[in-house]
């Protein structure tokens, strides 16, 4: 799908009615619901967020935290971002919502606020599950809020490189490093 981003007006596009499983694109909405609530104030960038057993244990794409310790809430939204951290997606899940699963519920329903109604999420890492899908329709809608609403936290997606705990880990969109033009915002595999 190519939407202009001004009118919204979908220029070209093919199947993108088509429920696909999203796998970590799903990361968009674990930001987006992020994003609200540090607006809301609720949650602070500097929050120290206790890594529990479910994040730490995550298997995929992982920033590497661990079990036991705190780690501050920039740093989840930066590894979640940039690197695509699963466990990341699980630690900021559990730290604002209490569990997965509340979180899961509240992406669900900015969904249907933003008039995805193409969309459900199981989960809030792309990890394979029934009932997850999205469509590219869905996800165009999806950017355009985050893009539009959060302009500052945009320019995380184009960042090439994430650095914790020593380890230093590469975006995972690859066509950042291909395309100087290109600016975000999630790849997807599974």
């Amino acid at each position: 799908l190519l939407m202009d981003y001004e009118s919204g007006s979908e220029l070209a596009s093919y199947n993108a009615g088509l429920r696909i499983d999203p796998a970590s694109i799903t990361k968009l909405m674990t930001a987006y619901v992020l994003y609200r609530e540090l607006a809301k104030g609720t949650v602070k960038l500097d929050d120290q967020v206790l890594i529990n057993q479910s994040a730490w244990e995550m298997d995929g794409s992982r920033m590497f935290i661990e079990v036991g310790k705190r780690v501050e809430l920039e740093k989840l939204m930066r590894g979640l971002i940039i690197q695509s951290g699963n466990d990341a997606a699980i630690a900021i899940s559990e730290h604002i919502a209490g569990s997965q699963s509340a979180y899961v519920e509240r992406m669900n329903q900015v969904a249907v606020e933003l008039g995805m109604k193409d969309t459900h999420y199981s989960n809030v890492t792309g990890w394979p599950a029934e009932n997850h899908y999205t469509t590219a329709r869905d996800i165009a809608i999806l950017a355009k809020a985050i893009i539009s609403e959060f302009p500052d936290r945009y320019k995380l997606y184009s960042e090439k490189e994430f650095t914790y705990n020593k380890i230093r880990q590469y975006n995972r969109n690859k066509l950042l490093f291909r395309d100087p033009t290109v600016d975000g915002m999630k790849t997807g595999f599974t």
